[in-house]
């Protein structure tokens, strides 16, 4: 495994790690400052939408990792996409004398009031997968993903394959899908149209299309998109994960477009990699795989070194990705159940 961490100042990474991350050596732009912490550590995962695979996926990696450091404890949440029941949780975490709280936010909006808690209560705080900011607009140390990044491998692998299909601009649309108001979200969408627009001069249209990041309301958004595009052609898929594209992808093929006629590029591969898996014919044609393990871990590890050392955590520590398709995903690790 492999990741890093960015704050400005690039340093060697410690290869004799097992889970290795590089430090900027910067201090953290708003964290607590914590004592050092002997004995038993107690850590509190709260996660949106915890039924997701990604997320089943990051809770494992983080009770996998607990293990591995020894005498430290994962308590697992699923807040859903519930607000309300993510503040209080905080709450109950805070009562429960949590030592260190990672939290995957169902609405960013909520960062200054979750923040506020774990400092009153001088308890580190990582926020995962979703940045968090205080209200001074500071973040908070952050484990997950460079959001633009990933989403331009996502268009410069549309890109290649829209080149090497041949199609023309006017017969093809580009279908972009994703929750708006989500910030991370929209930098991996603005990061794909980035890339593919470097590649691609004169492209295909776009439609943006809002949902709330799960397959059922991408499947739902896109049945009426097609509906209202029946002179389209062929079909350019991405979004902010899996869950959009196959989501869109599905409603394409539900509404009779042919795989060879689509081109959906996702972002995880735990949802993409169920048509490889059982060989069939998908627009579903690559996807980054982005490993939920590696996220859990990196949290719990950053907060538990910052418990034992006593000293803050990393500004941001960033997992790897990796471009997958029907050939690669089982050698690259992608688990699809």
């Amino acid at each position: 495994m492999r990741w890093r961490t960015t704050g400005g100042i690039a340093v060697a990474c410690a290869a004799a790690l097992a889970l290795s991350a590089c430090s900027s050596g910067q201090e953290t732009v708003s964290g607590n400052t914590t004592k050092k912490k002997t004995g038993h550590i107690s850590i509190s995962y709260l996660q949106k939408q915890g039924d997701q695979q990604y997320f089943v996926d990051e809770a494992n990696g983080a009770k996998a990792e607990a293990k591995k450091l020894g005498d430290v404890e994962v308590n697992v949440v699923n807040l859903a996409l519930d607000s309300n029941k993510a503040i209080s949780e905080m709450d109950t975490a805070v009562a429960r004398k949590s030592d260190g709280i990672a939290m995957v936010a169902p609405d960013q909006k909520i960062g200054p009031q979750v923040i506020d808690k774990a400092r009153q209560a001088d308890i580190p705080f990582v926020a995962s997968d979703d940045v968090l900011k205080d209200g001074q607009g500071k973040e908070v140390p952050f484990v997950g993903f460079d959001g633009t990044s990933m989403g331009r491998k996502v268009g410069a692998k549309a890109a290649e394959l829209y080149k090497k299909a041949g199609w023309t601009a006017a017969d093809t649309r580009i279908v972009a899908a994703w929750k708006q108001d989500l910030s991370v979200c929209t930098q991996r969408v603005q990061g794909a149209a980035a890339a593919f627009g470097e590649q691609v001069k004169d492209g295909p249209k776009t439609i943006k299309l809002g949902t709330d990041n799960t397959p059922t309301d991408a499947q739902n958004k896109a049945g009426a998109m097609v509906n209202a595009n029946s002179g389209v052609k062929h079909w350019i898929v991405w979004g902010c994960n899996d869950e959009n594209t196959t989501g869109v992808v599905t409603a394409l093929q539900n509404a009779k477009v042919a795989a060879d006629d689509i081109i959906g590029v996702g972002l995880g591969a735990y949802l993409a990699c169920k048509d490889w898996k059982a060989g069939q014919d998908s627009g579903n044609k690559a996807a980054l795989f982005i490993n939920g393990e590696d996220v859990g871990a990196l949290a719990v590890r950053d907060l538990v070194t910052s418990l034992r050392s006593g000293k803050q955590m990393p500004p941001k520590t960033i997992a790897p990705t990796e471009m997958v398709d029907s050939t690669n995903w089982k050698k690259a690790g992608v688990k699809c159940t």
